[in-house]
């Protein structure tokens, strides 16, 4: 892409996903630069502009992690995006959300998407993943007292691991001319209703899990009130439960297998491989 050797920086490369990012990149030859508030190869703030040069400093692709918890910040993004070209950067890979060129315009999700294709000096890869996996592991949706407390109105999602999402990135990062343009959407190989992920887990470790399902305004508002989630993020939660409630959740799609070579891991073998979770004090209490 450019006279210099390739190198790519992770944006939230201590998280979920940028961390397997990182880490599947350098394994395939590829230096990769985390980029993190805290515990990354450089620190990186969105709310602190000073910190954006050293973290694009020699860089010509990137994986674009946006703030978290957050409904506004395209304008934080495309100031970044202006500077990441400045500094070199050819090709961004944007973390999304499923449905995402859908989402409700109170929320940044879409216009950064708009914004990535309105730019003629980037080429760019939209992910729209489905929900993830590691969610029924730590604080997103935790197994509490054996019971899983989340809004499906018993509907389904295609519910993808997380390490998939990152191998889809991965070739992206890789190959960023063979993507060009591309959104692809990682699902897992079923759509399973909440009350079949509770049972799964079930048999993996032994212990009774259920699901619990609430009115959605009360499990917002039980996040919100919890200090979880900022009381505008609201707006965010109200939209991705609603797509499962109405019965528009992710459904199993062949991008995963298509883009990687493999096809994704299900739910059962998540579970298997990450059991301990739902020993510890963050999963079965």
């Amino acid at each position: 892409m450019t006279g210099s050797p390739p190198t790519a920086l992770v944006l939230g490369g201590t998280g979920r996903t940028g961390s397997l990012v990182a880490r599947q990149l350098a394994g395939r030859g590829l230096p990769a630069r985390t980029a993190a508030r805290h515990g990354a190869d450089v620190p990186f703030d969105w709310d602190d502009p000073t910190t954006h040069p050293a973290a694009l400093a020699g860089v010509d692709r990137l994986y674009l992690v946006t703030p978290v918890l957050r409904i506004s910040y395209a304008d934080q993004v495309a100031a970044f995006l202006d500077l990441a070209v400045a500094a070199g950067a050819r090709h961004v890979t944007y973390l999304s959300t499923y449905g995402g060129q859908l989402a409700p315009p109170d929320v940044d999700i879409r216009a950064v998407e708009d914004g990535l294709a309105a730019r003629d000096t980037l080429t760019h890869t939209i992910l729209r993943p489905a929900w993830v996996m590691q969610n029924f592991g730590d604080a997103h949706l935790p197994v509490v007292d054996g019971v899983i407390t989340v809004s499906t109105g018993g509907h389904r999602e295609a519910f993808v691991d997380a390490g998939d999402i990152a191998a889809v990135a991965v070739e992206t990062l890789l190959d960023p001319e063979a993507h060009a343009g591309a959104s692809y959407a990682p699902t897992g190989p079923q759509a399973l209703t909440v009350a079949e992920v509770a049972d799964t887990i079930t048999t993996v470790t032994g212990r009774t899990v259920r699901h619990q399902d609430i009115d959605p305004e009360a499990w917002i508002g039980g996040a919100v009130a919890a200090g979880l989630v900022p009381a505008d993020y609201a707006v965010m939660l109200r939209w991705l439960t609603g797509a499962i409630v109405s019965g528009n959740g992710s459904t199993p799609n062949d991008d995963i297998e298509k883009v990687t070579g493999r096809a994704p891991a299900g739910f059962e073998d998540f579970a298997r491989r990450n059991a301990g979770v739902w020993a510890h004090p963050a999963g079965v209490k």
